[in-house]
C-alpha cells in the first residue's frame, strides 16, 4: 500500500499520495489505456548546444518492453547510445564505442525501460515511490516524487500541480544526473507529447525541438545493436567457447593456489524507496585438496566473538577431517579401480567446488553481436546471447541459462570469462513451480580482474530477484558479492594453518 503524506503547503491544498499522481499523469497525458498502446515510438528533430549555437539532427527511438536509442551529430561531435534488451553501448567522438559496465550499464538499462513504458508498470517492477514532497520550477508548484528500482535506481520525477504533466526528470548515468524539462505539449493520435526538451548535462545545456512523434512505427532491431565499425575479422566464436570450456580444468586448477575474501551484503528496499544494508557477512577462503574451505570471519562489519570463532574453528576442522577421509576413500577406489577413467561430461562436480562451464551456460543460447573491445585495459570479444529457439537442455540448469539474454566479455588469449551481464525474461519454476520460482526480470553480473597476469577472478556480483516461495511469500532478493585480497598460499599447507585448533571454553 503506498503510503500517503500531508503536503507541507496552503490549508487548501489537497494531500496525494505518489501512486495517485501517477495515475493523474497517465490521465492527463492521454489515459493509461492510450499509453499502453503505444508499444514503440520514433522522435525526430534538431538539437542545438545553448553555450555555443552548434545544432545538428536528433533521433530518438524506442520499443518495449526495453529497446531504446538516441544519435545526434554537433559539429562533427556525433554521440549515439543504444540498448537492444541484452547490453548498452554508447559512442561519442571523445572516447569511441564501447559497451557499458557497471552502474552505467545498470542505469541505463533503467533508463530504456522508462523511455519504452514510462510508470505504467512500476508496480510490476517492485519499483518504490517515496511520499511526493513540493517545490518550484520557474515559479510553478511541482509534485516531486522518487522512483527506486529493485536495483538500487533513482529516478526523480517533478509533475505539474496544475495540469498533471510530467514536466521534469531527473536520471543518472555514469556519474552524472541527467536533467529533461519538458515542454511545448501537443496532442499526438490522442496522447499528449512534449516538442521541446532541455536537456541539461553538467554545464552543457541542450534545446531539442521535435518536428516529428511517430507512435507504433515498424523499427528495425539493427537501429539498437551495437555498430559495426570495425574490419578486422573476429575469432570463430563457436571455437572460441570450446576452448574456454577445455580451460575450466586448468582455471580451477590454479584457482587452488589462491586464498581470498568474500564480502557478502544483503539490501532491502523501504517503502521509501531506500536501499538499506540488512547484514553482511565476510568469509576467507582456501581450498583443501580440492576443495573450499569457507570461514565466517566477520558480521556486519564486526569481527566474530570468542565463542563464535569456535564455533567456525570447530565447523573448519570437521570439515577437513571430511575433506581428508573422502580423499582416502577416493584414493584406495582409484587404486581398485585404475582402468577407470574420470567422466568427461562437463557436469560440475560440487565435492569439488568446479563451477558450471561457460560451455553448459551458452550451450542453450544464441549468440549474436560479436565485437572487439578493451575492458580493464585487455582485448576482449565481447557478444550478446538470447535463448536459442528449438533448443533442448541436456541438464536442468540449463532451462534457467536458456531463459535469460545478455552479454559475456571473453579474453580471447587467456580463453577466461572477464564479465557476464544476463536478465532473466521468462519466470523460471522450481518443482513446476510448486516450490519456487524466479519472477521475469531476475539480473546477475560478474565481474573479474586478472590477478597476478595468470588467471580471472571475481571482484563483484550483483544479484537482483524476485522469488515466490511455496506459491505464497514473495520475496525480492538485492545482494551484492565482492571479492578481493587475492594472494597465493601452499596447497598442502598444514591442518592447522587451514583450521586452528578450537578456543578451549571459557
Amino acid at each position: 500500500m503506498m503510503l500517503v503524506t500531508l503536503l507541507p503547503l496552503a490549508a487548501t491544498s489537497l494531500a496525494q499520495s505518489a501512486d495517485r499522481i501517477i495515475k493523474e499523469a497517465s490521465k492527463s497525458h492521454g489515459g493509461e489505456k492510450a499509453l499502453r498502446m503505444v508499444r514503440s515510438w520514433r522522435a525526430e528533430g534538431t538539437i542545438t548546444n545553448s553555450r555555443n549555437g552548434a545544432s545538428g539532427r536528433y533521433l530518438a527511438v524506442s520499443q518495449a518492453p526495453n529497446y531504446f536509442g538516441t544519435s545526434f551529430d554537433l559539429r562533427g561531435l556525433e554521440v549515439s547510445q543504444g540498448f537492444n534488451g541484452k547490453s548498452g553501448w554508447i559512442r561519442d567522438s571523445r572516447d569511441g564505442l564501447r559497451t557499458l559496465t557497471g552502474q552505467a550499464s545498470r542505469e541505463f538499462q533503467v533508463e530504456a525501460a522508462w523511455r519504452a513504458v514510462r510508470w505504467l508498470d512500476y508496480k510490476k517492477e517492485r519499483s518504490k515511490l517515496t511520499p511526493p514532497t513540493r517545490a518550484e520550477i520557474d515559479g510553478r508548484p511541482v509534485h516531486v516524487v522518487l522512483l527506486t528500482t529493485v536495483r538500487n535506481i533513482q529516478l526523480r520525477l517533478f509533475f505539474d500541480v496544475e495540469t498533471g504533466r510530467l514536466i521534469r526528470e531527473e536520471i543518472p548515468l555514469a556519474g552524472l544526473t541527467r536533467r529533461f524539462d519538458y515542454g511545448d505539449f501537443r496532442m499526438v493520435n490522442g496522447l499528449l507529447e512534449p516538442h521541446l526538451i532541455t536537456m541539461t548535462l553538467g554545464e552543457e545545456r541542450f534545446e531539442i525541438r521535435l518536428e516529428k512523434i511517430t507512435h507504433n512505427p515498424t523499427l528495425d532491431r539493427a537501429l539498437f545493436d551495437f555498430p559495426t565499425v570495425s574490419n578486422v575479422p573476429l575469432p570463430d566464436i563457436e571455437a572460441l567457447l570450446r576452448e574456454v570450456g577445455q580451460n575450466e580444468e586448468r582455471i580451477d586448477e590454479i584457482l587452488d593456489k589462491y586464498t581470498y575474501t568474500e564480502s557478502v551484503v544483503l539490501r532491502e528496499l523501504t517503502n521509501q524507496g531506500q536501499a538499506i544494508e540488512k547484514e553482511s557477512n565476510t568469509y576467507e577462503l582456501t581450498f583443501f585438496k580440492g576443495n573450499r574451505i569457507r570461514r565466517l570471519v566477520a558480521r556486519n562489519g564486526q569481527p566474530l566473538s570468542p565463542s563464535d570463532e569456535a564455533d567456525e574453528n570447530r565447523k573448519i576442522e570437521k570439515r577437513v577431517r571430511e575433506i581428508e577421509k573422502r580423499e582416502a576413500e577416493k584414493e584406495r577406489k582409484a587404486n581398485r579401480e585404475r582402468d577407470v577413467n574420470q567422466t568427461t561430461t562437463g557436469s560440475p562436480d560440487p565435492e569439488r567446488g568446479q563451477r558450471i562451464a561457460i560451455a553448459d551456460v551458452l550451450r542453450a543460447s544464441k549468440l549474436v553481436n560479436p565485437r572487439r573491445e578493451s575492458y580493464r585495459n585487455h582485448e576482449v570479444i565481447v557478444f550478446d546471447f538470447e535463448p536459442l529457439p528449438g533448443y533442448k537442455p541436456r541438464k536442468d540448469y540449463e532451462k534457467f541459462f536458456g531463459k535469460m539474454v545478455g552479454a559475456i566479455w571473453v579474453d580471447p588469449n587467456d580463453k577466461q570469462v572477464a564479465r557476464v551481464d544476463a536478465r532473466l525474461v521468462q519466470a523460471y519454476k522450481v518443482a513446476g513451480g510448486l516450490l519456487a520460482s524466479l519472477r521475469e526480470g531476475a539480473t546477475f553480473v560478474l565481474e573479474q580482474e586478472k590477478v597476478n597476469n595468470e588467471i580471472w577472478l571475481p571482484t563483484r556480483i550483483d544479484i537482483n530477484l524476485g522469488l515466490r516461495v511455496l506459491l505464497v511469500k514473495g520475496i525480492t532478493v538485492n545482494r551484492t558479492i565482492s571479492f578481493g585480497n587475492y594472494r597465493r598460499f601452499n596447497v598442502e599447507a598444514d591442518r592447522e594453518k587451514l583450521a586452528p585448533p578450537p578456543v578451549p571454553p571459557q
